[in-house]
Formats: C-alpha cells, structure tokens, sequence
C-alpha cells in the first residue's frame, strides 16, 4: 500500500492570491500547496481522497491515469469543487467511477451537481458516477474501508481508515469511539491548519495532541495555511510527526 499527498493546503491554496508573506513568497517547493486531496494506491486499485479544485493539476502532476473509487470527506467546495475531472477518467476507463461519502455528503453533492446525476436535453459530455452514502465499514474491490466520524466545527464530517492508514483533514475534534477506531496505524494523516486557534481546525498543536494520543507510527500534518513554513516549523515537530507536502508518498 501506498499513500500519495496530492495537496496539503487549505481552502484559499499556497500562495495565497495577492499574499506576499515568507511563505506565499517561498522558492522551497514544499511551501507550494494545491487543495488537500490523496491517493491510496493498493492491490492494484487508485482510491482517491476527495476531488480538490486542484483535481487536474493534481493528475497531472502525479502521474494519475486511473480512479476506481472516490471517498468523500465532506462537501465543502476546496474539497468537491474538482468533481467535473473525472470525466477524463471516465474516458480512459470506459465506465463509471464509484463515490461514497456521508448521507449529508451525497444529498449535497446531488444538489451542487445536479447536471452530473439527471438526464434531460441540455446533456453533455459529463461525469459518470454512482454516488453510495455509507454509515459503516464497506469494500471496494475486497479493499476494507472504515468511515471515521470526526468534528468539523460543529459539523460531523468523515475521516477514512483503509489497513493501518487513517487520514483526517479538517479536523478541530475526534469523538472517544472514532479513536478507537484508529488504534494500530503506521500512518496518520491529519488536518493541522495553522498555530493560532480556529473555530473549525486543529492547530498544529492540537493535531500533535490528538496524534499522541492515536499512537500511530508516523504522522503528516496536512491542510496547512500559509503560516507555517515548512523549512522553519517542520524541524519542530516531535519525532515521528512532519509536515506533509504536496507529492511526498508514503509506502507501507
């Protein structure tokens, strides 16, 4: 199994339009974040995290040429807003592409991309997906998938276990019965916006709180704004937690 960071940026990406802070202004490479989004690659089979606004960048910047399945964290636009690039993959692979996600999750993507899931005149070339809500550990393909129910905000959104690898974004709280659920990991994936507090994100500190108590044996901070500079503020972090970066991949 393997784990590829597509994007470890926040909503607005790194840089920020007409931000020219440090990190905005950055020549390192790990400084430079699309829209958070990964892959999991095992037994054969691509399973995409979520499809960023950075969805084609993405594909193209990694070598991407096969999805065989979506999981959906929650439908905020950094994370869904990619969803009309799947349609490439639709033609590469000649037949619909599954999505699962949340009952909220789907209901919204339903309604936010209407013109992919209903048939009229106006159609055009356009997405094949069948979109499941899922409540409870399913498969694809043989493949274990675990949802994990985690806060974002107020809101409850979808974390995802496959194997011993777990990957948490936009994360500002995990229920008891969902770290249970994350016992065992060699690799723990989880949100960690900035240090300064906010309403509906871990900070940096948070996010190595919460990896304690998970006890993975690695952890990469994803969602990243762009306060945190990788070359000043990664080297700070305890041993066994980093930043991740957009490309880095992580083999299990």
């Amino acid at each position: 199994m393997k784990l590829r960071i597509l994007g470890c940026g926040t909503s607005t990406g790194v840089p920020v339009i007409g931000c020219h802070c440090g990190v905005c202004s950055s020549k390192d490479p790990r400084n430079r974040r699309m829209r958070a989004s990964a892959l999991i690659k095992t037994r054969g089979k691509n399973i995409l995290i979520d499809t960023s606004t950075d969805l084609r960048s993405q594909s193209l910047a990694n070598g991407i040429e096969k999805i065989d399945a979506v999981l959906f964290t929650h439908p905020h636009a950094d994370h869904i807003h990619g969803i009309d690039d799947l349609r490439a993959f639709n033609l590469i692979q000649n037949g619909p592409i599954p999505c699962y996600g949340s009952g909220h999750t789907v209901e919204r993507i339903k309604v936010m991309f209407d013109y992919i899931f209903r048939k009229d005149a106006y159609d055009g070339w356009k997405p094949n997906l069948t979109a499941t809500a899922v409540e409870a550990p399913f498969d694809i393909d043989g493949i274990g998938v675990t949802p994990v129910e985690i806060l974002h905000g107020n809101a409850v959104i979808y974390g995802y276990r496959v194997g011993k690898v777990a990957y948490l974004t936009d994360c500002s709280s995990i229920p008891d019965a969902s770290l249970r659920l994350l016992k065992g990991l060699d690799l723990l994936v989880l949100g960690a916006l900035r240090h300064k507090p906010h309403p509906t994100h871990f900070t940096v500190e948070q996010a190595v709180e919460a990896s304690r108590a998970i006890n993975p044996k690695r952890t990469l901070l994803t969602h990243l704004g762009h306060s945190l500079d990788y070359t000043k503020d990664d080297p700070l972090l305890p041993e066994g937690i980093g930043l991740a970066y957009d490309g880095l991949e992580v083999e299990l």
